[in-house]
């Protein structure tokens, strides 16, 4: 689980110092292996895995898709299309590939949003169009959580 938003600032070879923070939340001996990274399935921003993760996401395609099903096939092609392995450089930095960063549409600011299992990377401006009214996030929580479940469940 990672927590936290982190902003931070692209330089003119597309680096970013990683935040600290969530540098934390990497086990230790992760942080030596590659992360992978890639595009979002439904928004303009990139998804950054652990290795440890990937492989697990990796899984779950694997136990769900036939590569010789050419509707997977396609599929799988375009979950795979522009990933890219990420290492940390001696201070701290990543470097993002230009066209991923393009993809996404940043410039300069780049927000890193945590996540159960990944790190959603967003060009600031994007990221904060997508922020929904409180009043609309409460309804949203109800339609999914409002439901009975757990030690609540009336059944």
């Amino acid at each position: 689980m990672f927590v936290g938003e982190h902003n931070g600032k692209l330089d003119n070879k597309g680096r970013i110092i990683f935040p600290v923070q969530l540098k934390r939340q990497i086990p230790e001996e992760e942080q030596k292996l590659a992360l992978v990274l890639k595009k979002d399935i439904y928004e303009k921003c990139l998804i950054l895995y652990t290795l440890n993760e990937w492989e697990y996401q990796t899984n779950i395609l694997k136990n769900k898709l036939n590569p010789f099903n050419k509707r997977h096939s396609e599929f799988l092609r375009e979950y795979y299309r522009g990933t890219a392995e990420l290492y940390f450089d001696s201070s701290n930095r990543l470097l993002i590939p230009k066209k991923l960063l393009d993809h996404i549409g940043a410039e300069k600011e780049l927000v890193f949003a945590g996540q159960k299992g990944k790190i959603e990377i967003w060009a600031n401006e994007n990221y904060n169009s997508k922020q929904i009214a409180q009043e609309d996030f409460a309804d949203l929580a109800n339609d999914i959580l409002g439901g009975s479940f757990g030690f609540y469940n009336e059944e």
